[in-house]
């Protein structure tokens, strides 16, 4: 099943593109070639583009906050298993402390190291870290990719309360999702959604052996998917199939 993921707000929107950034960094950085750590380090620099939102850290810690306050609530609930959700709360903590002790944007100390500054500055220029470009990038390309690894995983370490902040909040979010098989008749599918409720994330999955492709748009009051497939001529094509597939709305 493929998944797709919607996100109903730009916060979300802002938290679902970090996490695919931190992915990749974590996919590219144990590889040894020059080109894998050369696209590290573009990612992290995307990173700190993205980080560098001046109200993303304060909504971060507004969240991890909320989510620790709300589940608090349930601490000598019988129903509740008291020792998961100690856990759960301690992990928000940390979370909490770790990034609310980064001094300034997450990723501003990186901004101080001057090589990495100046690689970051040509790496938006079309072939811009050429060797003549940047003749100390060329070389440190020429060190053991064990060199290189430690170096990149240095860079990383101040961006590592924010990734885990993050992913905590992802999660949660996830988890508050319950399934449903629904069908798209002709290709299309609408619900509308309940009253008094804010949701924040749609979560599809599909079966890619139907060679469809959902196009989601929502809103406070409805989500709509439309089914597409791609032609001959490499458009997509809104497809008249009937078509089941899996959906989840999280608060």
């Amino acid at each position: 099943m493929i998944l797709y993921e919607y996100p109903f707000n730009e916060r979300v929107r802002t938290y679902l593109r970090l996490e695919h950034l931190f992915r990749r960094l974590v996919e590219l950085m144990p590889r040894e070639h020059p080109v894998d750590h050369h696209f590290a380090l573009v990612t992290l620099f995307e990173i700190m583009d993205v980080a560098a939102r001046a109200d993303l850290k304060s909504d971060v810690l507004k969240d991890l906050e909320r989510h620790k306050s709300q589940l608090a609530a349930y601490r000598e609930n019988p129903a509740i298993d008291q020792r998961v959700l100690e856990d759960v709360i301690g992990q928000l903590e940390q979370c909490f402390t770790a990034l609310h002790e980064q001094p300034g944007k997450a990723g501003q100390p990186l901004t101080e190291n001057d090589w990495l500054m100046s690689l970051r500055s040509r790496v938006s220029i079309p072939g811009g870290t050429c060797g003549f470009d940047l003749p100390a990038y060329y070389a440190w390309q020429h060190e053991p990719a064990e060199v290189r690894r430690q170096a990149i995983a240095g860079w990383s370490t101040t961006l590592a309360p924010l990734a885990e902040s993050i992913q905590h909040l992802l999660k949660m979010l996830r988890d508050s999702g319950a399934p449903q098989k629904v069908m798209a008749l002709a290709g299309q599918f609408q619900q509308n959604l309940p009253q008094g409720r804010t949701y924040n994330l749609m979560r599809l999955r599909i079966d890619p052996s139907l060679g469809l492709v959902p196009e989601i748009s929502g809103n406070r009051l409805m989500v709509s998917v439309r089914l597409m497939r791609q032609g001959e001529d490499a458009k997509l094509h809104q497809a008249n199939d009937d078509a089941a597939f899996e959906v989840a709305l999280c608060a």
